[in-house]
């Protein structure tokens, strides 16, 4: 590795007033920044990390689990979680942020025609691994539609952030109206799903509405 890329990241450290303890010096090494928004400011985390955060939710749930669980079952420790994150609530916020950008990565391999794209995102959404990971979406969403700080921070984003993203995708093609549709669609069926677990049900109402779409 060369000096001059060393130098620009402990300039990104010091721009987000990380101090550069022996964690932080081997991570400039070795590493990599991701930058995950909270909200109007962005801290760095390691992504080793935040993978193993969002590995871990995804895997054992959040429940009414302490900081410092979390902490010990990705093999960090809760100061350093409140140092990226500054509480849990905020930490929650931020690992669905971070799984909302990750799925919204998927737009630009999908087909151009909304039955077969609408299909294949139904696909990749509804995977059992995935479901965990639902689950705290829509308890985060639902606290941020009542006003619940620092869940307020999720809306209205977790509705333009993807009308923006399918925009950019489609180009002259985008339909606003269709494209909200297709998102309302989708985290119904997300929101039946991980409520009832009826996978068989949930699926055939995504079919039906596929060839709705079709028509």
């Amino acid at each position: 590795m060369t000096g001059k890329r060393v130098l620009r990241k402990r300039e990104v450290l010091e721009r987000l007033g990380i101090r550069k303890t022996t964690l932080y010096e081997s991570f400039i090494k070795t590493g990599k920044l991701r930058l995950v928004k909270i909200g109007a400011r962005a801290v760095g985390v390691i992504e080793d990390e935040l993978d193993a955060l969002i590995e871990e939710f995804a895997t054992g749930g959040i429940g009414d689990r302490s900081l410092r669980e979390v902490a010990a079952a990705v093999g960090t420790s809760h100061r350093m979680l409140l140092h990226h994150f500054g509480s849990r609530d905020d930490l929650l916020v931020a690992i669905v942020g971070e799984v909302e950008r990750r799925q919204m990565g998927v737009l630009a391999e999908l087909p151009t025609d909304p039955a077969k794209g609408f299909a294949a995102m139904w696909a990749d959404l509804h995977r059992p691994e995935l479901r965990h990971l639902e689950r705290l979406f829509f308890e985060c969403y639902t606290r941020g539609a009542q006003g619940e700080k620092p869940f307020d921070r999720m809306v209205p984003g977790a509705v333009a952030g993807w009308l923006s993203e399918v925009k950019g995708v489609a180009g002259q093609a985008f339909d606003p109206a269709m494209a909200r549709l297709g998102l309302a669609v989708t985290r119904g069926l997300l929101l039946d799903l991980v409520a009832t677990n009826d996978d068989a049900g949930v699926d055939a109402a995504a079919q039906a509405f596929v060839s709705l779409l079709r028509r």
